[in-house]
Formats: structure tokens, sequence, C-alpha cells
């Protein structure tokens, strides 16, 4: 009884002293800044602000400094800023980095602001026919790839099919990887391309095309990404159980129950343990069982465990 006593009357205490100071805080605490809007100019946007706590706005000169510059934060903190700057004169120089061989963010942040130009880059002649051509006919397969992933960030129709010939008749693993990829973004499956390209004979394809069928609104070659829990890959193995596990695709449960007791790699058991307790198939329950007291990897048995939990 008298602990409580003693405590009551502590927490009474702090609760006095805190009282205290928050009184004292109010009091003396600055008024609020006026962010009322008054007057022209910043001030009749931003009220009394400072400027230094709003966004500011590249200019054109920042824009081409940066872009000439090859340093990837500035050229993405500046394009970023410029989202809404038109300036003709600024295109021709931001263009190039759309095949900067330094950087992949340099070259994506470009695409993302050149697609946002009203004038200069969508007519004949211009940067996106340019980019268009570039997939077809350079004889650099590094530029092919990277004209590849600007079509996908550039997010228009004509990229789809420059990308699906790319995908299924350039002679480049790595520009049919970055056609996968750029279908992927574009969401498009390519009239069938990327099931085909599950059975591409270069693994970076593979991956990029499982990538790419995971995120796309609608593909239909479910068997062809099945197929690939037995791929030669370990990784390519991974990736689609990952995708069959995104979808959940409860038909493919047998073939991943498969992969889970079989398959050499712990991280693919693994990955087909965690998608079978996404099937939620009680047929699995055996195996599952099985596999977190008996399989030789901790992580698997953890994995297995988990479903169970699941199911």
């Amino acid at each position: 009884m008298r602990r409580n006593t003693m405590f009551q009357l502590a927490v009474g205490s702090f609760l006095a002293v805190a009282s205290t100071f928050a009184a004292t805080d109010a009091s003396s605490a600055p008024p609020p800044v006026e962010v009322t809007p008054n007057g022209t100019g910043f001030a009749g946007i931003y009220g009394q602000h400072p400027a230094n706590s709003v966004e500011f706005l590249s200019t054109p000169d920042s824009i081409k400094s940066a872009a000439v510059s090859g340093a990837p934060t500035l050229i993405w903190e500046t394009l970023e800023h410029g989202e809404k700057v038109e300036c003709l004169d600024c295109i021709s120089v931001v263009a190039p980095l759309l095949y900067d061989g330094t950087s992949s963010k340099n070259r994506e942040i470009a695409a993302w602001w050149l697609r946002r130009r009203s004038l200069g880059v969508f007519g004949p002649g211009e940067v996106y026919s340019t980019v268009l051509s570039t997939l077809a006919t350079s004889p650099d397969p590094v530029t092919r790839s990277y004209a590849a992933a600007a079509l996908g960030e550039f997010l228009l129709a004509p990229g789809v099919a420059a990308c699906t010939q790319a995908l299924t008749a350039d002679g480049d693993a790595r520009v049919r990887a970055a056609a996968a990829s750029a279908l992927g973004r574009l969401n498009s499956d390519g009239n069938g391309a990327l099931g085909h390209a599950m059975s591409d004979n270069d693994p970076s394809v593979r991956l990029a095309a499982l990538g790419a069928a995971g995120i796309v609104n609608s593909f239909s070659s479910l068997p062809a990404v099945a197929a690939l829990t037995t791929d030669s890959t370990s990784e390519v193995r991974r990736r689609a159980i990952e995708v069959l596990d995104g979808w959940n695709a409860k038909d493919t449960v047998a073939a991943v129950a498969a992969v889970a007791q079989k398959d050499s790699d712990a991280g693919v058991r693994a990955e087909a343990c965690h998608a079978l307790g996404t099937f939620a198939d009680p047929s699995v329950q055996s195996i599952l069982t099985n596999l977190a007291n008996n399989d030789p990897d901790q992580f698997v048995r953890d994995q297995a465990q988990i479903a169970l939990i699941r199911i």
C-alpha cells in the first residue's frame, strides 16, 4: 500500500513539473509564421516563408550546365526541379544523356525529363524518333540497349513494337534484356514476346523477361514461367518462383513443391516454401512438415514452418 502511495505521489509530481515546462514553452514560443499568400511574386504564393524553405525551379542555364557536368546527383536534382521548365535549347544538351555509359541514373532521368517536353522531342527527326531509329539500326549493341531502355522510360506506344522487334530478333543479349525490361515499363507483353523470351539462350534475358512479366497487367504465358522453375540457372529458378508467388498461381503448386524438395540451391528452396505458403494448398502440408524438420538449411526450415502457419 505504501509503495502505491509513493508511486502515485511521484507520478503526480512529474506531471506537475511537465505542465509547468509546457506552459513556459508555450508562453515563450515565437508567433507562428504568416503563410497566407499576400502580395505579388514569391510572397503572393508562399507568404512570409523564407525563400530557402521552398522548392526552387531550375533555370535553363542550370539545366544545360548540369547536363554537361555528367554528375548524376546534380543532374537528377536539376532536371527534377526543371520538370516544367520549357527550354528548347536544353533538349540537345540533355538528349545525349540517354546514352551516357557512366550512369544508368543519368539515362533514366534524361528520358524522364525529355518525355515531359511539349515541343522539340516528339516531332519527325527529333529525339524520340531518333531513339526508335537507333534501336533498329545502330551497329553498337550497347547503344541499342540504351535506346531500348529509353523507349521504356518514354512510356509511349510506338516503343512497344520497337522493343518487341528487338526482343525477338536482336542478336545481342544485352539488347534483348533491355528490350524485355522496357516492355515491362511499357506495361505490355509484346504480343507474346515476353513469353517467347522465357526460352532465350541467355539467362540475363530470361531474368529480364521474368521481371517484366511480373509487373505487366496482362500476361498469358504462365506455362513458360512455370517451366523456368527447373532452369539451369539458380537465379532464374528463384525469380520464376517469385513471380508465380506474386501471381498466387495455385495451378503450379506441384511444380513449386517439387522445387522445394529437390532443388540444390537453398535460396530457391526457401522461395518455393514461401510460395507454397501463399498458395495455401493443404495437399503440401506433409511436404512442408518434412522440410521444416529435415532440410539441411536453417532458412529453408524456417520458411517451411512459416508456410505451414499460413496454410
